[in-house]
């Protein structure tokens, strides 16, 4: 399969999600949506250090930075730490299973496409060829679909407490001229580091729930 597959339909999980997002932002009058607090540490970003030598968080990295590069005019993806909050998204969260595999699936379509217009993997390719690439897959369903999951997480990496993994020091409150809502979870009193709360690893909920069904 490919970003071009005529036989692709945008799937449930994500309309559901485009839905929800559509209703909080009408409801809420911003572009943020809201995020389930998620883990980060120093483990963990040790983590995907080793990981984004290598895909899919490799392509995954490069792409981020490309949809939100850095400039005069504001952070970009690599100042917000987008790709640890998709890291730990994928890692964590009890999003979709169909979601994950569909971001990194969206990795090998991606290279794939890459290869056959320019014979290299998206990651080599300077930024105009990217942004070309980019534009040709968005003109697909699929292709759209991606890149939108992808920006969305942009969104939520710039806007979530620092605790969580993205929008360190506040850099894209800041940026937006936010104030955040208080009281913001420090180290040590973060939601899952309360001794007695939260001790079942949100891994594990979608097969727990599979098993009681």
């Amino acid at each position: 399969m490919s970003f071009f597959n005529n036989d692709y339909q945008t799937p449930d999980w994500l309309k559901a999600k485009l839905s929800r997002r559509a209703m909080l932002k009408a409801a809420a009058g911003v572009t943020a949506t809201s995020a389930i607090p998620i883990v980060w540490s120093a483990e963990k970003s040790e983590a995907l250090n080793q990981l984004k030598r290598q895909d899919p968080w490799l392509t995954l990295d490069a792409v981020l930075s490309h949809l939100l590069p850095q400039s005069e005019s504001g952070p970009g993806a690599k100042d917000i730490q987008a790709l640890a909050y998709l890291f730990n998204v994928v890692d964590e969260q009890p999003i979709d299973s169909e979601e994950k595999a569909f971001i990194f699936k969206g990795v090998g379509w991606l290279n794939g496409f890459s290869q056959s217009q320019l014979n290299s993997n998206f990651v080599v390719l300077n930024t105009e060829q990217k942004e070309q690439l980019l534009r040709k897959i968005s003109g697909s369903q699929a292709g759209n679909n991606w890149i939108n999951t992808l920006i969305n997480y942009l969104y939520e990496a710039m806007l979530s407490p620092p605790s969580y993994g993205g929008n360190p020091d506040g850099i894209g409150w800041k940026w937006l001229n936010h104030q955040a809502g208080f009281p913001l979870p420090p180290k040590g009193k973060r939601f899952y580091e309360i001794p007695g709360k939260y001790q079942i690893s949100i891994k594990n909920i979608a097969t727990e729930d599979k098993r009681k069904a």
